[in-house]
């Protein structure tokens, strides 16, 4: 199974890098260091630890875990990779110059390995979901302990899983060790062949984030300096797709709400472009944030295209919509608007984080809708209702409150892998 695994990451490697290279002339972005892609050009380190988070969310959740081992291991160098450019942007963002970042290398043999020699860490931390046969493989010849931090499989994944079974058992007997998010994500690793005895729970380090004390603050600074007294609703991480079902539902609230104003934020950076277009193609007059002027009183829309700012956007908003669930994307962090005391609205797609989501909707701290005229309706109600916007804002803040703790379970199991380090 290996060697077939192996044969096809070279057969497919040809179409991928051309997929890639097309990517990066309509974006050059993904051109940078795209050499890291193949196995080449990654940092001279020796002994370092290394985070591997996918993109902007995986490396806002493992910001609490970052900063942990940096006060634990000062005289570590903290290595973080990301697949997509947005994630590295974020990485810079969040830690500057105090953690190094590279692209994690293309699933081939000797990329893979080029990036062991070069790198050379002494502990694997990969967030959340990332399972890649000849990466694990590669730190367990190494005898480099790999932990699973905050661990989920989606019950969607798991048919995929399966029809790999013997290789993905076989990834998974390297001595990993799985810190999973939650009871159910645990017994579909076990499932899967994870070791019980190296299976544990410590929940989910989304949980442990620290809000920025200013964002607050800067948030309602922007709202006042660009809306002014109107009322905000922000569609967040929108995908392909759902920019035109939230437009669609905008019109339908300005209707009874005719000063509303739509912050509306794509996920990716590369799709700002095609969703200036459709908000222009709708017909509902708008600005951007890179346009750096002023909200008119007659802009129906505010185009978010930065990167880093949506948790600013999300203190500026009255309600928030949390996207990629509106179509089958699986949603996005629901925390993150819970955090400011923003209600939270999200869409019936969460397997993501589908435990996450359940919870916030038993407790009544988020609404979930199965379509754009669900979402109008509550958008709606939140909005006539600021009192118990206010409730639902506080039972999130509350749930936040009650699940931390998940980092300190985590630490506690990190630590008899960081002794003498």
């Amino acid at each position: 199974m290996r060697f077939l695994y192996n044969l096809l990451t070279y057969l497919v490697l040809l179409p991928y890098a051309g997929y890639w290279l097309i990517r990066g002339f309509g974006n050059r972005i993904y051109f940078d260091r795209l050499g890291q892609r193949f196995g080449v050009g990654f940092p001279k380190l020796e002994r370092c630890i290394w985070i591997h988070a996918v993109s902007v969310g995986e490396v806002q959740a493992a910001a609490p875990l970052v900063r942990a081992l940096a006060r634990r291991v000062p005289a570590r160098d903290l290595l973080i990779t990301t697949v997509t450019p947005t994630g590295a942007a974020c990485v810079r963002s969040l830690f500057g110059d105090t953690v190094k970042h590279a692209y994690i290398p293309f699933e081939f043999p000797h990329a893979v390995a080029s990036f062991f020699r070069r790198t050379g860490p002494e502990m694997a931390l990969i967030m959340e979901t990332e399972i890649w046969p000849n990466l694990y493989r590669g730190c367990g010849v190494r005898k480099i302990p790999l932990v699973l931090v905050s661990a989920r499989i989606s019950p969607k994944s798991v048919p995929g899983y399966r029809k790999l079974l013997p290789l993905i058992r076989e990834t998974l007997s390297h001595g990993i060790i799985i810190a999973a998010q939650s009871e159910s994500d645990a017994e579909r690793f076990l499932a899967l062949g994870a070791n019980p005895a190296r299976t544990r729970v410590t929940g989910n380090i989304k949980f442990d984030g620290e809000l920025a004390p200013q964002i607050i603050e800067q948030g309602r600074g922007l709202r006042n300096e660009l809306f002014g007294e109107r009322p905000v609703w922000i569609a967040a991480s929108t995908h392909e797709g759902e920019e035109e079902i939230i437009l669609g539902v905008h019109q339908a609230l300005l209707v009874d709400h005719p000063d509303l104003l739509l912050l509306l934020v794509p996920r990716h950076p590369e799709r700002f472009a095609d969703v200036r277009d459709l908000i222009g193609d709708s017909g509902l007059p708008f600005v951007s944030r890179t346009d750096e002027k002023a909200v008119a009183r007659t802009d129906a829309v505010f185009l978010g295209d930065t990167m880093g700012e949506v948790p600013l956007f999300y203190a500026a908003s009255d309600v928030a919509f949390v996207a990629g669930s509106l179509v089958p994307i699986g949603g996005h962090n629901l925390l993150e608007p819970a955090a400011q005391g923003v209600p939270v609205i999200t869409g019936p797609y969460n397997f993501n984080a589908q435990d996450i989501a359940d919870m916030f909707i038993r407790l009544g701290a988020c609404r979930r809708v199965a379509d754009a005229d669900e979402l109008i309706v509550a958008v709606n109600e939140l909005l006539n209702d600021p009192a118990a916007a206010r409730e639902m804002g506080r039972k999130g803040q509350a749930l936040l409150e009650d699940n931390r703790g998940a980092l300190q379970r985590l630490m506690v199991l990190l630590e008899p892998l960081l002794e003498g380090k």
